[in-house]
């Protein structure tokens, strides 16, 4: 029993708060909000004494929404601006979409007034297709004007205004033919390539992969950059890597030589006083304690090192003035390092950790060319990361 009053009080609770938030809405003018709120108060046990709030409060906001909605169509209606017939349209729609939110709960008894809610509802399906209408011939006679600039921002807009009809208007007149000309006017076409200022030979691998701008995943929609220059395309924008300074260390061998010592256990030995006499427990048993003996071992370690830095910047270009935008510097470095040791001696006196380096031996030191190519993952990662973090607009 005292479950079943828990659970009435729960369920009590959570449906005055749905109304005082349903209340709230409808007096801060979120008609639809409260719209919302309230719809899905009923969803369920619509016709209980507990949902009439509910039914009163949708009945209210329904009315007010209704009358603001259609206030506001005979003010834009009648100023006969073009610019409004998006705003015109979207409220015949919001005005249909609210009566069908609603009408799969009808009919709404008051219980007390022993009638049900009042819901008048209109058609509107030749408003909705009329103002459509408009709009789709508004946007796409706009958007023919727009085609006809040289600006790109222009291009672009029209190209949203065509996504738009074509959204509300499939396959109006050649809307798709145009969305694709938008485009390709809209688009900043980016020239990617490399110069080299250095006195060494830049592995063509290297620039191959670094101007490989497919692999950086950095095309947007009105962003695309090429490698190779394509026919018929225009380019804007230039983007360089200017490859400055490459210094590449000579190949060094270092010898270090150290010692490690190392207590260990080595069986046991009889505990002895300072006399030199056993020492016995309170049985009489003599001490045993660890026999701890000092290993050693000699480490004759060599390291081989090479290190090569590759200084570059990437300049943005507007190919139209050909006018430096900005520059960036950049700079990577592969660092070549083998080490190996030998020892003479217990190698258990070294950690285990360092005994990987006695399995190892001296190894071809990688020529320059392999080093400098080597750097390219590093420096193309810095690469995308200055042209995401720097769009040409």
């Amino acid at each position: 029993m005292q479950k079943i009053t828990l659970f009435f009080s729960i369920l009590f609770l959570a449906v005055s708060c749905g109304v005082k938030t349903t209340q709230s809405l409808l007096s801060d003018g979120d008609y639809d909000g409260a719209i919302n709120r309230a719809v899905e108060g009923l969803k369920t046990k619509k016709d209980s004494k507990g949902k009439q709030d509910y039914v009163y409060l949708l009945e209210e906001a329904f009315a007010k929404a209704k009358d603001r909605d259609l206030r506001n169509l005979e003010l834009l209606e009648k100023e006969k601006n073009p610019v409004n017939y998006e705003r015109i349209y979207n409220t015949y729609i919001q005005l249909n979409n609210r009566q069908e939110k609603i009408r799969p709960l009808l009919p709404l008894p008051l219980l007390k007034l022993g009638k049900n809610a009042s819901f008048p509802f209109d058609n509107y399906t030749d408003r909705i297709i009329s103002s459509k209408n408009d709009l789709s011939k508004y946007l796409y006679d706009n958007a023919q004007v727009l085609l006809k600039s040289k600006n790109k921002l222009d291009f672009r807009k029209a190209y949203d205004d065509l996504a738009y009809l074509e959204s509300i208007n499939p396959n109006y007149k050649n809307a798709k033919k145009l969305m694709d000309d938008a485009l390709f006017k809209g688009t900043d076409f980016v020239n990617v390539y490399a110069t080299n200022e250095t006195q060494m030979i830049i592995p063509k691998q290297l620039q191959n992969d670094l101007l490989d701008i497919s692999t950086y995943g950095l095309d947007d929609k009105w962003t695309v950059y090429h490698s190779l220059k394509q026919k018929n395309v225009v380019y804007d924008y230039g983007l360089v890597i200017n490859f400055r300074d490459i210094a590449i260390s000579p190949e060094q061998i270092k010898e270090k030589e150290f010692i490690k010592e190392k207590q260990v256990k080595d069986g046991e030995k009889t505990l002895l006083d300072s006399k030199g006499k056993p020492v016995k427990d309170s049985a009489g048993n003599v001490i045993k304690v660890d026999n701890l003996i000092t290993i050693r071992a000699n480490i004759y370690e060599f390291r081989q090192f090479k290190s090569c830095l590759v200084t570059a910047k990437v300049d943005y270009i507007d190919l139209k003035s050909n006018q430096l935008m900005q520059t960036f510097p950049v700079s990577s470095e592969y660092v070549f390092e083998n080490i190996y040791s030998t020892y003479r001696g217990d190698k258990n006196a070294c950690d285990q950790s360092y005994w990987n380096y006695f399995g190892k031996r001296a190894v071809a030191f990688p020529n320059n060319e392999q080093m400098v190519y080597d750097t390219g993952e590093d420096l193309k990662a810095k690469l995308k990361n200055i042209i995401v973090r720097n769009r040409f607009r």
